[in-house]
């Protein structure tokens, strides 16, 4: 181990670029679908190798700038940008499938999608490595200061530009049932900095700290981390055993998932047997006969069903409406139109959830409010506009945001806090928070994941909203275009599920929510708490060694 610490911390040019690219790209595989959990132990453990290095500044100085850029905190950087890069590269390959779905518009960016992102992306580590260095002392306080930066840095992620909180580090404890129970006390922020403290350690072992061994022949850093993690799967272990599964009487959901692919066979042209085809699919059971509708309580379809306006097409309408038998609903993804902008004349367009009941009576909307920058709408249209560029939607001008989080009312249901797409990815921030509003007793998610075929996205997507679940103490019930579709319950176990790529209906009850965990109720205060804890450790290290 010590001569493997050597080697990474007095690396140099390409082969310490290489090194950092190396270890990012590793932990890709603590993410779903690989779901290997030690695979995180390599970026964390060489990422302390790296900012050890950092130390060493390069022994020619030609100039100003290049004194500067070779300050140990600009080393940082630098190593964690390429550490960034590793990681986000082999983690988000998969964005590329949506370049090739309308190839002869949208292949020319696929490099843009699958290396600028990462390129942006990995900015966020660079940062915390740059953070990390400045709180730097010798020993185990190191590993206190790398959680501390890498803590701040994926924070920020999450909220900086919109946020983008994909496949965070903390998703390594949150991908396992087991482990993801702590995240109804820490959230996923939280996970993410205990994740950087416990598999970081074995960086210990590598330097002359290392030789100062505990028990068993183990560094003391590597022998807390080992108890940290088992304290961490026992109390998920014992929440688990712990949780008796209970299920709201009288309700019974159907989930249809069509997987209909985003090509051709997806344009108005071909709205009726579209429609049809829902609607024959969704008289189905789960084992391929005809059962009906009769005992259904509600049939959800999954985002932007249609390739036509629902609440402007009377003849859709109406075939839903006689569809449905009394005492059902549909809930369903669907575009729909509200007015026009007062200052462009152009027509309003929002990616909406929609309840009908018999008759094809719309009773309630929702409209998306965290929109997905470049896929669902243009940053700097104006500027996008005059290079005859567009978002992914064949929406002009895109959509609109929604005027806030709110919860929806669907007969027959308790409140739904609806979620669409990956506004299910955003920790604390999934149920409305209107004062004095009542605790929603589910989370509704509609996606449409077929932009990214076959591939590591869905996957990662329904684990991110599954996390959600657990934080909140709530059932989610998810319906995915091309999948994953599922009902999980409030410690997310999963109830049923319908594969990725697979066409057909799921049956289940509705779990009933459970009391809200430690993290619903105060995610700030512990998230930042958590924080505080460990960035202080760092500093305070640093402080008594100067």
């Amino acid at each position: 181990m010590h001569a493997i610490a050597r080697a990474v911390i007095l690396a140099s040019g390409w082969r310490r670029r290489l090194i950092a690219f190396a270890a990012g790209a590793a932990g890709a595989l603590a993410m779903p679908p690989f779901d290997f959990l030690p695979a995180i132990l390599v970026p964390m453990t060489i990422a302390v190798w790296l900012i050890d290095g950092c130390a060493k500044a390069g022994a020619e100085k030609r100039c100003w700038l290049h004194s500067w850029l070779t300050l140990p905190a600009f080393r940082a950087f630098g190593a964690g940008w390429w550490w960034g890069f590793g990681y986000f590269v082999a983690g988000l390959w998969w964005l590329g499938a949506a370049f090739l779905v309308d190839a002869a518009e949208f292949a020319w960016a696929l490099p843009i999608g699958v290396a600028g992102l990462p390129a942006g992306l990995a900015l966020f580590p660079a940062l915390g490595f740059m953070v990390a260095r400045l709180l730097w002392v010798p020993g185990a306080a190191r590993l206190f200061a790398l959680a501390a930066g890498l803590g701040l840095s994926e924070w920020l992620r999450g909220h900086a530009f919109s946020g983008f909180p994909w496949n965070s580090f903390g998703m390594a404890l949150g991908s396992n049932l087991v482990t993801a129970q702590l995240a109804s006390l820490a959230g996923l922020y939280g996970l993410t900095i205990i994740t950087v403290l416990i598999f970081s350690a074995p960086a210990a072992a590598g330097g002359k700290s290392g030789f100062k061994r505990a028990i068993f022949g183990l560094p003391k850093p590597a022998l807390a981390a080992a108890f940290a993690f088992t304290a961490i799967y026992a109390y998920g272990a014992l929440r688990l055993a712990m949780a008796a599964p209970s299920n709201i009487e009288g309700v019974k959901l159907r989930i249809m998932q069509p997987n209909l692919p985003q090509d051709e066979k997806f344009r108005p042209e071909n709205k009726a047997g579209i429609l049809g085809h829902y609607l024959e699919l969704s008289t189905r059971d789960a084992h391929g006969g005809h059962s009906g509708l009769e005992d259904v309580s509600a049939l959800i379809w999954p985002e932007s069903a249609f390739p036509f306006i629902l609440s402007r097409a009377p003849w859709a309408l109406a075939k839903i409406g006689t569809a449905l038998p009394p005492g059902a609903v549909l809930v369903t993804g669907a575009a729909r139109i509200d007015g026009t902008d007062p200052a462009s004349g152009r027509t309003l367009y929002f990616n909406s959830i929609e309840v009908l009941r018999r008759g094809g009576q719309i009773l309630g909307t929702y409209d998306k409010v965290h929109l997905v920058p470049f896929g669902e709408y243009l940053p700097f249209q104006a500027f996008f506009d005059r290079l005859g560029l567009r978002q992914f939607v064949h929406i002009p001008g895109g959509f609109e945001a929604g005027a806030g989080r709110r919860p929806l009312s669907v007969p027959g249901l308790p409140p739904v806090a609806p979620l669409i797409c990956y506004e299910a990815i955003f920790p604390g921030e999934v149920v409305p928070a209107a004062p004095g509003a009542e605790r929603p007793g589910l989370l509704l998610n509609v996606t449409n994941d077929g932009w990214f075929g076959l591939t590591a996205g869905p996957y990662q997507h329904f684990a991110q909203a599954r996390l959600r679940s657990i934080e909140e103490g709530l059932p989610l019930v998810r319906a995915a275009n091309t999948g994953i579709s599922a009902i999980v319950d409030p410690y997310g176990r999963i109830v049923a599920r319908l594969a990725l790529g697979a066409e057909g209906v799921l049956d289940g009850p509705l779990p009933r929510r459970i009391a809200a965990p430690p993290f619903a109720r105060y995610h700030v205060y512990l998230t930042v708490g958590i924080w505080l804890a460990v960035s202080g450790t760092a500093f305070g290290a640093r402080f008594r060694l100067k």
